[in-house]
């Protein structure tokens, strides 16, 4: 394990100590406790994207590629879709939802740490590598949080919900189209075609599908809006780290290991 991994409990306790801090305070209607709660939400913010430029250093690399450096990414960004959402819609119970989740990503990196080395494989040796990948991971965190509203409203359902669940999930669709065409790009570039139908492929294509189906049937009929949302994210699991247990994962393009 690199040097500086072994912290990471401490950082992630203060980030999500923080963030905690920055949700409880937006929940407040005062102006002081919001003035508090976007200070707070910065400090988390910026606590977790020092470690992540920590790693970056150590490594010699972009900490992009280990399941576990993609959760940690994952976490980061779930903090700040939390906090820009807050800002921009003013939604004061969105932060307390971003937290809880970049929360439980980051204990999944405390309980499961992985081994990580300065390795780089070929295929990912290229200036499509960080914006593909992260602008998928600020995607995931945007329709993670659009789905952490939409299991809210199977239990309270309302107009003001309906409409923080489509201005978040569009945004969410709108990177994961771009990190969509930016890996079909960089398939062309590494195996000369745009679309090979490989397993992950396949189910970012499924993905992408519910979202929209999601989008243009928000939100007519409200219960089924938000399951669609939900399934929608089940199936990004699937697309993100699910496909590593299918039986022909071996042979995905998308596994990279130290033989590849």
């Amino acid at each position: 394990m690199v040097l500086g991994w072994n912290i990471f409990p401490f950082v992630a306790a203060l980030a999500a100590l923080l963030s905690a801090v920055a949700a409880v305070c937006a929940a407040l209607r005062e102006e002081r406790g919001r003035r508090l709660a976007i200070a707070s939400a910065i400090g988390g913010i910026a606590i977790l994207a020092a470690f992540v430029a920590m790693l970056w250093l150590t490594l010699e690399r972009p900490p992009l590629r280990t399941m576990g450096e993609t959760r940690l990414w994952y976490s980061l960004f779930l903090l700040l879709a939390g906090l820009v959402t807050y800002l921009r819609w003013r939604y004061r119970w969105i932060m307390g939802f971003s937290t809880l989740l970049a929360t439980v990503f980051m204990i999944v990196n405390i309980a499961k740490p992985e081994l990580h080395d300065h390795t780089l494989m070929p295929a990912l040796q290229s200036v499509w590598f960080v914006p593909h990948v992260s602008i998928y991971m600020f995607s995931y965190a945007l329709l993670g949080c659009a789905t952490l509203l939409s299991l809210y409203g199977l239990w309270r359902p309302s107009a003001e919900l309906d409409e923080a669940i489509g201005r978040v999930m569009s945004s969410g669709i709108a990177f994961f189209t771009i990190g969509m065409l930016s890996g079909a790009l960089w398939a062309k570039e590494a195996w000369g075609t745009y679309w090979n139908l490989d397993p992950k492929e396949a189910w970012a294509a499924a993905t992408w599908g519910l979202y929209l189906l999601a989008l243009h049937l928000a939100p007519h009929r409200r219960r089924l809006y938000y399951a669609i949302v939900i399934t929608a994210f089940l199936a990004l699991q699937m697309c993100w780290w699910g496909v590593n247990y299918l039986p022909n994962a071996a042979r995905s393009e998308h596994t990279y290991t130290m033989q590849k």
